[in-house]
C-alpha cells in the first residue's frame, strides 16, 4: 500500500493531487505546528491581468504563540473576502468552467468555516471530487500518533500498513531514511509533473492554485495534471 502526506494546503496546487493521485492513501497533517512565517497553508496564487494574483486568508495570531494548524482560526473581521471573491470572478469571468466551480469560490470567502483546517478541507475534498481522485483521505488527528518530525512519518506507515512512502524530492534531505527502512517501508521520491495547459491572461504562469487548471479545462483537468 502507497502512502503520502501533507499539510493542509489552502487551494492547493496541481502536484499536491498528482502526490495524491499516485497514492492508495493520503494523511492530512492537520495536528501539526502551524508555520510562524509566510506559508502555503493561507495562501495561493492565481492569475489575473496583472500577473500573480495571490489570495491570503487572515487568521488569528497575535498573542496566541504557537498553535497547532488545527486550532487556527480565520480572521473574518474587514473586508478582504468580499474583495477576495470580486478579485477572483474578474479574474476567471471568461474561464469556460467558471460556472461549475463559482459555487465553492464563494463558499470559500463566506463566514462558514471558523477554523482554517475546515475551510482548507472543505476545499482540498471538493478539488479531489473535481478532479475524479478517488484516493482516500485520512486525517492526522484521528491516528493517535504522538511522535514528530520523520518518526511520525514511519509510524503512519505502520499504523496504515504502507509499505511504500511517496515525498517530493525536496524532502529527501529530512527523511531519516534508516528509520523507513527498518519499519519495512520504501521512500520513492517524486517531482510531480508540472502541467501545461491553456490559460487566460497572455505568458504561462506554472504552478497556481489547481482551480485555475480546473476553471481552464474542466473535465480534461486530471488528464492534463497527471500528463496522461
Amino acid at each position: 500500500m502507497i502512502l503520502s502526506a501533507n499539510q493542509p494546503y489552502f487551494a492547493p496546487f496541481p502536484g499536491f493531487f498528482y502526490k495524491a493521485w499516485i497514492s492508495d492513501l493520503f494523511v492530512i497533517l492537520d495536528d501539526v505546528q502551524f508555520p510562524q512565517g509566510t506559508t502555503w497553508i493561507t495562501r495561493n496564487r492565481f492569475k489575473s491581468h496583472q500577473g500573480a494574483l495571490w489570495i491570503t486568508v487572515p487568521v488569528w495570531k497575535k498573542g496566541l504563540g504557537l498553535q497547532e494548524i488545527s486550532e487556527v482560526r480565520v480572521c473574518h473581521e474587514g473586508r478582504w473576502a468580499k474583495k477576495h471573491l470580486e478579485s477572483l470572478k474578474t479574474a476567471y469571468t471568461k474561464a469556460p468552467y467558471l460556472s461549475e466551480h463559482l459555487g465553492i469560490l464563494e463558499e470559500m470567502f463566506s463566514e462558514k468555516n471558523e477554523k482554517l483546517v475546515d475551510l482548507n478541507l472543505a476545499v482540498i475534498h471538493y478539488l479531489m471530487r473535481a478532479l475524479a481522485i478517488k484516493t482516500k483521505l485520512v486525517l492526522l488527528s484521528d491516528l493517535n500518533v504522538s511522535s514528530t518530525g520523520s518518526q511520525r512519518l514511519v509510524d503512519l506507515c505502520t499504523k496504515l500498513g504502507a509499505s511504500q512512502f511517496v515525498a517530493q524530492a525536496p524532502a529527501k534531505k529530512f527523511l531519516d531514511e534508516k528509520s523507513f527502512r527498518g519499519a519495512g517501508v520504501t521512500i520513492t521520491y517524486v517531482n510531480p509533473p508540472v502541467p501545461i495547459y491553456p490559460q487566460l491572461w497572455g505568458g504561462f504562469l506554472a504552478n497556481l492554485s489547481v482551480f485555475d487548471l480546473l476553471l481552464n479545462c474542466g473535465p480534461k483537468s486530471l488528464d492534463i495534471l497527471v500528463n496522461r
